[in-house]
């Protein structure tokens, strides 16, 4: 597994990075914890050292399986978590208060079973909060030894401008993938200016770019899809399309919808690092067989054209999660 360093931070990490919230949320009933641990300490032997997490994951519980999983092998990995959702539950609003920040990274702490959170994110800008006083209270915990990096998760160019002038922001999260450009040109310039890096989450656009949703898929309880307008019967038929595209293209590379994919947005920055997510070992060395492609600039500008001709049909997110989103 080759590596990459995110911006000018010289945080170091696994190239390919594994995104661990739907071990836990969002995808229907939690993986069992004795797989999930077996998949975990997989994709460390595989070359992972960047694992994703967040106390809004359960809540708590996936940053309970992680300091079970990683404890072994702490010091060769980098975690990442976040704080920002009000007793860690996203339904319940925001808080960045610093003292909630404070308390939260103890709690985080504890249950990652480590002295200190390599990467700490917002995980969503607070109205409420001036980000002068978030970034603040970053620093405060950067100073203690207690977080080594500041992140930003979905954060808008002046909450980036105005928070890196407080505390330098190590690393900017948002969505990225074949059906979700928008980091390109409303962050992108900003993060290359102040040599911010960036993590793409969902870079197989929660599991539909992979092209095992078809029309006929059903989701189960707890499956945050369900409630995903892009997702839903009417977009889905629309959207299906640039899958099949992707597909084609792919299988003239000789190569896997989702591998194409990762390294697609690989392809894009120096600076960039993907994080899918799996509860399949098997789909685990798929993904991380993605860091092997180099996409040739003939590739790369054949589906700049295909994205360009493509409209994606709905939101992202539910109305709710949307409000939520800096702008």
């Amino acid at each position: 597994m080759q590596t990459r360093i995110l911006g000018k931070s010289g945080l170091e990490v696994s190239a390919i990075g594994l995104g661990c919230m739907g071990l836990s949320f969002g995808y229907g009933p939690a993986t069992g914890k004795d797989e999930a641990i077996r998949l975990l300490r997989t994709a460390f032997e595989r070359g992972v050292t960047f694992f994703d997490t967040a106390e809004a994951y359960g809540p708590f519980a996936n940053e309970e399986l992680l300091g079970e999983a990683l404890a072994p092998i702490r010091d060769e990995v980098v975690i990442a978590t976040k704080f920002g959702f009000a007793g860690g539950v996203a339904g319940d609003g925001m808080d960045s208060r610093p003292e909630t920040i404070r308390a939260v990274a103890e709690a985080s702490l504890k249950r990652l079973r480590t002295d200190r959170i390599d990467l700490f994110y917002q995980h969503r800008v607070d109205p409420n909060v001036p980000i002068e006083e978030v970034a603040g209270a970053m620093r405060d915990l950067v100073a203690e030894g207690k977080v080594g990096h500041f992140g930003l998760s979905e954060a808008g160019v002046a909450t980036i401008r105005r928070a890196h002038a407080v505390q330098p922001v190590s690393v900017v999260q948002s969505e990225y993938s074949l059906w979700e450009r928008d980091p390109e040109s409303s962050i992108f310039p900003v993060l290359e200016e102040l040599g911010i890096g960036f993590v793409a989450y969902s870079p197989l656009g929660r599991g539909f770019l992979t092209g095992a949703v078809d029309l006929k898929t059903t989701f189960e309880q707890g499956d945050a899809r369900a409630a995903n307008p892009r997702f839903s019967a009417e977009h889905r038929a629309q959207n299906i399309a640039l899958v099949e595209a992707v597909s084609a293209i792919a299988a003239k590379r000789g190569v896997t919808s989702s591998q194409l994919a990762i390294a697609w947005v690989l392809a894009q920055k120096p600076w960039i690092v993907p994080i899918p997510g799996t509860r399949r070992t098997e789909r685990l060395h798929e993904n991380l067989a993605a860091g092997e492609i180099q996409l040739t600039p003939g590739e790369l500008a054949d589906l700049r054209a295909l994205l360009e001709s493509f409209v994606i049909a709905g939101d992202r997110y539910a109305p709710s999660a949307m409000a939520m989103l800096d702008q």
